[in-house]
């Protein structure tokens, strides 16, 4: 009976790169679909500005009642679109950290 091999060093670290990895692919899925609640951000790590993005939203959702929450809006739709050519930088520059977390 043949003992099981242990995985080499560097097969673990690819293992794990490619569990926590971001996809671009899902990253515009998310943004398409959950994007003007910021979902999009808190998927690639950027935390501080998806919670901004959510709570702009959230505010500019109960003004619309005295329509000054359309300029909200209007705001979070600017960045949703600028959102759609960052969206790669940021996974790559996720994936870069995860690297240099997996690499210690």
């Amino acid at each position: 009976m043949q003992t099981p091999t242990r995985p080499s060093d560097d097969m673990v670290a690819r293992m794990r790169y490619d569990a926590a990895s971001r996809s671009v692919v899902a990253a515009y899925l998310i943004w398409f679909f959950l994007g003007y609640g910021g979902l999009h951000r808190m998927y690639l790590g950027r935390w501080i500005s998806a919670l901004i993005m959510l709570a702009l939203f959230s505010v500019s959702m109960l003004l619309t009642i005295v329509f000054i929450g359309y300029v909200g809006l209007g705001v979070i739709g600017i960045w949703w679109l600028l959102d759609a050519l960052l969206i790669p930088g940021m996974a790559q520059r996720y994936n870069d950290r995860l690297i240099d977390r997996i690499a210690r």
